[in-house]
């Protein structure tokens, strides 16, 4: 078992200031075990699943159920029953004492229509991802890289029963979980664009052509993308703008968020077929951004691309510093002159180039070739490409 310390802290931290906590992520990616080992550490709790019939039949009377309990209260699967959040607010603003609560959820509050205007300045969100190499070991990065950071998927006996874990993911979160979140779209479909979708990890969006192969409207298209977005399987980096002398790129970029469910979806069922395909090095590239904003955990993160040709992959800010990521599936990068230029006209204070490199090494002043075992963060008291 795996030891999320990191993630530990960081609820009980919120849980310390904040009525409400909501922990949220991707079903499976382990939120029920880290609310457990929180509740049985906390000693006085209360644990409702909302996908139990005994525990949804305990809250047929919310209001009066919850107000009788002492301690921490933890609420499974609460985008199952959304009308527990006004519940939740009308406890906290009138009991002083009562809470804390940690409500657990599979998609972003605002998939779960009125989550945040219910509990808006009374609750604190925490993201939890599937599991980072930081976590697993930088021994286990390959493994990792291939099966994805489900525990169920990278804990499996062998590649083939990770990668019948994974296939039965994708089938229940098409069969079960969206229609449970109100999604009406049939589950063909929308394993077509997810499957389409794969294909453009690492890309910039193109509504257009993805809505002409499929047959719908852009905007259809488009709704089909945000639901996977709120639902934490896909990630949208937004493009940065700003005024730097160049014509900027404004769709934006897409990521699978795991690694495994991409190569399941790309039929690569081995390392081997994962070498040999064409998308390697944008599936590397994907799971390289995503550790990196796992250890970084940014407030906003963008990317900048320029009609010329320049393009930083990752930017964020620290302290009022801006702050550029390259991801290159190359032991030995190259820095090009446009990502230079780039990184002078956006006045980075340091540029990384993350790769798969056996060891970190400056390149120039503010820019260094690093692997992810030897990035570090701003904030960090060690020198970069030191």
């Amino acid at each position: 078992m795996i030891e999320r310390r990191d993630y530990v802290r960081q609820v009980r931290t919120a849980l310390s200031r904040s009525p409400v906590v909501a922990l949220l992520g991707p079903r499976q990616c382990g939120k029920t075990t880290l609310a457990r080992r929180i509740a049985a550490d906390r000693g006085a709790s209360e644990y409702f699943d909302l996908g139990s019939q005994r525990d949804l039949f305990r809250l047929q009377n919310p209001e009066m159920a919850l107000e009788g309990t002492r301690g921490l209260v933890v609420l499974d699967e609460i985008q199952d029953k959304p009308e527990l959040f006004a519940v939740l607010r009308s406890l906290v603003d009138r009991a002083t004492d009562k809470g804390p609560f940690l409500v657990l959820g599979s998609a972003s509050p605002e998939l779960v229509k009125g989550a945040s205007e219910s509990l808006a300045g009374r609750v604190e969100f925490v993201d939890l991802t599937p599991f980072l190499v930081s976590e697993t070991g930088y021994e286990n990065q390959r493994k990792l890289w291939i099966r994805g950071g489900f525990p169920r998927s990278y804990f499996a006996k062998s590649l083939k029963d990770s990668a019948a874990w994974r296939e039965g993911f994708i089938r229940t979160f098409l069969q079960r979980d969206l229609p449970q979140l109100g999604i009406t779209i049939g589950a063909p479909a929308m394993r077509r664009f997810w499957t389409m979708l794969a294909h453009y990890h690492g890309q910039n969006w193109n509504a257009s052509d993805i809505s002409r192969s499929l047959g719908v409207s852009d905007k259809t298209a488009r709704s089909y993308l945000d639901i996977l977005t709120e639902t934490y399987m896909v990630r949208q980096l937004q493009p940065w703008y700003g005024n730097i002398g160049k014509r900027q790129v404004k769709a934006p970029k897409i990521y699978f968020r795991d690694s495994g469910l991409l190569h399941s979806l790309l039929a690569l069922e081995d390392e081997r077929s994962l070498m040999g395909h064409p998308r390697v090095g944008a599936s590397w590239e994907g799971f390289a951004l995503e550790q990196v904003l796992g250890l970084v955990r940014p407030t906003a993160a963008y990317y900048v691309g320029t009609y010329a040709g320049g393009e930083i992959d990752l930017l964020f800010e620290s302290d009022g510093k801006r702050y550029g990521v390259e991801c290159k599936f190359s032991e030995c990068p190259r820095v090009e002159s446009p990502a230079r230029r780039l990184a002078d006209a956006l006045a980075l204070e340091h540029l990384w180039v993350v790769c798969p490199c056996k060891h970190a090494y400056p390149v120039a002043d503010r820019i260094s070739v690093t692997n992810i075992e030897e990035f570090v963060p701003p904030g960090d008291s060690r020198q970069w490409g030191k």
